[in-house]
C-alpha cells in the first residue's frame, strides 16, 4: 500500500472514532457507585452488565459518532474494579457482558442501513474489542478477517493479534489452543492480499504465538515477500526489517530442520533487499532506496551481529561511502553465491533448497526488472 492509502487509513479512523470533546450519554453514576465495593452482589453485577449493554446500544444508535471516542474512553476507564478485592468478581462479569452485548451487536449491524453506518458500528465494536485485550472476545472478530473492507480487516487483525490477547493465548489449555489455530487459520488467507500494516501485524503474532501453526504463517509472509521481490512488485520495503528480526529470532531459539527452514528464508529475503538496492539504484524512488538502507543497516546490526556472534557494520560503511561493489562482496561472504555458500549458511546449517540432488548454497539472483515493474 503507497503512502496515500495509509494516509487514507488515518483519515478513516479520524472519522470513524472522532475527536470531539462531546460528553457521551452514559451513565456512570452506578457503575462507579459499584467500582467503590470491596464485594458484588447479583444487584452490582447486574449494574455492570446494565452499564456494558448501554454503551454498545449508545454506540449502535449514535447517527454522527461525534462522541464515539468519550463513549470509548469512559467504558475502558471502567473496565476494572477500584477495590482488589472485588477485581476478579467486576472483570468477570464486564467480560462476560461485553462478549454477549458486542456479539449481539455485530450480528444486530448486518442489518444496519446505510452500509456507511454499518462500517462505522463494525469499526466501532472491533475497537472496543481490541481494547479490551480479551481471548474470548478477539474470537468475535475472526468472523471479519475477511471482510470486503479494509479498514474492518485492519481492526479484526487487530484485535486477534495483539500482544495481552497472544500472551494469554499461550497458556496451555484446550480452548487456547484451539482458539490460536482458529485465529491462524483465519489469518493464513490474508497473506499476500493484505496491506503492509496489515502484514507486519500478522507477522508479529505469528511469530509470537506458541504452536507450529504460527511458525508456518511466519514462513508464508516470507515466502510471500520474497516472491514480491523477485517480481519486482514488493511494496513498503520497510516492513522487510520487521519480519527479518522476527526470523532471526526464532533462528536462534531453533535447531535442525526448524532453523534451516527459517534461515532459507532469512537469507533469500535479505539477499533480496541488496540486490533491489543494487540492481534498482537508478530506477527505484529515493524513498524506496532509503527504506532499503534502513533495512540493510537495522539487519546488519540487530541480526547478522548476533547469528555471527560478533559486531557487523560492512554494509553500513559500504552505503556511507557509496561502495557498491564492497556491498556485493559483503553480501556473498555471509549469504553466499552460485559457487561458494556464504558463512551464516555454515554457520547456521541452512542451503537455499536443492537442485539435481545437490544443496544450492547461493541465494536466487534477483532478474532485471521488467519497464513496467516497481
Amino acid at each position: 500500500m503507497k503512502s496515500e492509502c495509509r494516509f487514507c487509513f488515518i483519515v478513516v479512523l479520524f472519522v470513524v472514532i472522532g475527536s470531539s470533546s462531546v460528553c457521551s450519554g452514559l451513565s456512570t453514576r452506578e457503575i462507579d457507585r459499584v467500582r467503590g465495593k470491596g464485594v458484588l452482589n447479583n444487584k452490582d453485577l447486574q449494574v455492570v452488565d446494565s452499564f456494558v449493554a448501554e454503551a454498545v446500544q449508545e454506540l449502535m444508535r449514535t447517527r454522527d459518532f461525534s462522541s464515539v471516542a468519550r463513549l470509548h474512553t469512559t467504558l475502558m476507564s471502567r473496565y476494572s474494579s477500584g477495590q482488589e478485592s472485588a477485581q476478579q468478581q467486576y472483570v468477570e462479569q464486564f467480560t462476560e457482558s461485553a462478549y454477549k452485548h458486542i456479539s449481539r451487536a455485530l450480528e444486530q449491524s448486518k442489518s444496519l442501513e446505510p452500509k456507511d453506518r454499518r462500517f462505522k458500528v463494525v469499526v466501532n465494536l472491533l475497537i472496543m474489542i481490541d481494547n479490551m485485550e480479551d481471548v474470548r472476545l478477539a474470537g468475535l472478530a475472526v468472523n471479519f478477517l475477511e471482510d470486503q473492507n479494509e479498514v474492518v480487516r485492519y481492526w479484526a487483525v487487530r484485535s486477534v493479534t495483539g500482544s495481552a490477547v497472544t500472551k494469554k493465548l499461550n497458556v496451555p489449555s484446550t480452548a487456547n489452543l484451539r482458539q490460536a489455530k482458529a485465529i491462524v487459520s483465519g489469518l493464513e488467507p490474508m497473506v499476500g492480499r493484505s496491506s503492509p500494516e496489515i502484514t507486519g501485524v500478522m507477522a508479529r503474532f505469528a511469530a509470537n504465538i506458541n504452536i507450529s501453526q504460527g511458525q508456518e504463517l511466519l514462513l508464508k509472509i516470507a515466502d510471500e515477500r520474497i516472491v514480491a521481490y523477485a517480481n519486482w512488485t514488493v511494496e513498503r520495503e520497510l516492513l522487510d526489517a520487521t519480519i527479518l528480526k522476527l526470523l532471526c529470532d526464532k533462528m536462534v531459539e531453533a535447531n535442525g530442520q526448524e532453523r534451516a527452514e527459517l534461515g532459507r528464508r532469512f537469507g533469500q529475503l535479505y539477499s533480496y533487499v541488496i540486490q533491489r538496492y543494487i540492481k534498482g539504484r537508478d530506477r527505484l524512488t529515493e524513498q524506496q532506496k532509503q527504506q532499503l538502507v534502513s533495512v540493510m543497516v537495522e539487519i546488519e546490526k540487530s541480526c547478522i551481529s548476533k547469528l555471527m556472534e560478533t559486531p557487523q557494520a560492512t554494509i553500513k560503511s559500504a552505503l556511507e561511502r557509496g561502495d557498491y561493489q564492497k556491498i556485493v562482496d559483503e553480501h556473498d561472504r555471509l549469504l553466499g553465491n552460485e559457487e561458494r555458500a556464504g558463512e551464516l549458511l555454515l554457520r547456521l546449517e541452512f542451503d537455499y533448497g536443492r537442485s539435481g540432488g545437490s544443496k544450492v548454497v547461493g541465494p536466487s539472483v534477483l532478474g532485471e526488472r521488467a519497464k513496467a515493474g516497481g
